[in-house]
């Protein structure tokens, strides 16, 4: 009984023993996907971070982004220039891109690798407000350019290339990169570009030296966790317009027919939303504003005999609004035509029906309490000459006609009433 003891606490004893270069943790390849964006940047921070607390010998972070914004990307840079991993920057698969931010982020990585049919490049910087003036373009350009020419010189990269990328938007294949010096690689997939990392010696942006041992390593692809990936679909700028829209319309059926409670509740559930998106996208607040002006004016169409100028004009207030409801030159961060003009358009229907039907409501005759009795039809239960009883609605009620005594069996109407005392007057006149 002690021989097979003593032989689980020598094995346990061996292990606790063995060299730590024996235990290596998986190589991850961190997904950067779409815009880059607060959320995208989250991702992408925490991944490496996870990455470093793991112990991996190396990161993968394969890109495939249009570009996005400036403050994510700094992130995004910020953390690969402090990380204590060695990343590898993949554009891929065949067909990905690294634009504009996507660029930036690119040469900042330790080395850079490319799949066949892809493209990087296109950095140069524009408003999101449009065209800036020549003296502003220059020193925005400028900034930009001088900020990329740091990390590819310290990277050891083709500076001039990579300064044309943002002075002339220029953007390369991955054989025009590799050719040009801009990148390191080009590789099928991420299997093909670890043999070819494997006993690579690279230099860290701290000037640090590292040999890359990968052989025999498996790979685990770190997505965005189910929170995050909620949090960047409600973060896409056609999401951010219908939530506004649901806000706006949800809310005011609410107000114009109390009691509803589901339009209220899913208005409000729509605000929310809306404003924790507004936390990840960078909102116009002008815009919100036009397209609340929109919706004034198509409440304004039922009461003012406009001749369809209003709800044209609250068209185009909705429109312009939904244009500029999202502060960034990134077109796919712009809201497209197949969403703007179904919603602005159903806005507008939508809005003027609780109007119209708000107003009907308000002249429709109350049915109820006093109010309820005027313009009633009764019958004399006595003649009245000139106070009786008469039936109305199943009730027995003392009247007093104004005008010609009634006989028993007549029709009445109720002209007035006072206290309990309806005051009647013959037939319909």
């Amino acid at each position: 009984m002690e021989a097979p003891r003593f032989a689980r606490l020598a094995a346990l004893l061996a292990l606790a023993l063995l060299p730590a270069a024996l235990v290596r943790a998986d190589v991850h390849v961190v997904e950067l996907d779409g815009v880059v964006h607060a959320v995208s940047a989250d991702h992408v921070v925490s991944a490496i971070a996870d990455a470093e607390a793991a112990g991996a010998p190396l990161v993968v972070l394969r890109i495939d982004t249009p570009g996005g914004l400036e403050t994510s990307m700094r992130q995004i840079v910020d953390k690969l220039l402090r990380a204590r991993v060695p990343v590898v920057a993949f554009v891929g698969p065949a067909g990905a891109r690294a634009d504009s931010a996507g660029f930036v982020i690119a040469i900042t990585a330790d080395l850079v690798a490319m799949a066949p049919g892809t493209s990087l490049g296109a950095a140069h910087p524009v408003s999101a407000m449009g065209p800036m003036d020549e003296t502003m373009a220059k020193k925005v350009t400028s900034a930009v350019a001088a900020y990329v020419r740091g990390k590819a010189e310290r990277r050891g990269r083709n500076v001039e290339l990579a300064e044309k990328a943002v002075v002339e938007s220029r953007s390369f294949t991955e054989r025009e990169a590799l050719e040009g010096d801009l990148i390191d690689f080009v590789a099928e997939d991420v299997p093909a570009l670890l043999r070819k990392l494997e006993g690579r010696e690279l230099k860290r942006f701290d000037g640090t030296a590292v040999t890359l041992r990968l052989a025999g390593e498996r790979t685990v692809v770190v997505t965005m966790s189910w929170q995050r990936a909620i949090l960047s679909a409600i973060a896409r700028p056609e999401v951010l317009f219908l939530l506004l829209l649901g806000a706006l319309a949800g809310i005011g059926a609410e107000i114009s027919h109390p009691g509803g409670l589901f339009p209220g509740i899913l208005g409000t559930l729509c605000l929310i939303l809306f404003l924790f998106a507004s936390q990840i996208l960078p909102i116009n607040w002008s815009g919100v504003l036009l397209i609340a002006l929109g919706v004034v004016l198509f409440a304004a169409e039922v009461k003012v005999t406009s001749y369809g100028l209003l709800t044209a004009g609250g068209l185009v207030a909705v429109i312009l609004g939904a244009l500029m409801l999202v502060d960034s030159p990134v077109p796919e961060l712009q809201i497209g035509w197949a969403t703007l003009l179904p919603g602005a358009l159903l806005l507008a229907a939508w809005t003027i029906l609780l109007v119209r039907m708000v107003l009907a409501a308000q002249r429709r005759q109350a049915s109820t309490g006093e109010a309820g009795l005027i313009g009633r039809r009764a019958t004399a239960l006595e003649a009245l000459a000139p106070e009786g009883f008469v039936a109305i609605q199943g009730e027995r009620w003392r009247a007093r006609v104004d005008g010609p005594a009634v006989d028993a069996g007549d029709a009445v109407i109720v002209a007035r009433v006072e206290g309990l005392v309806l005051h009647v007057r013959k037939g319909g006149a």
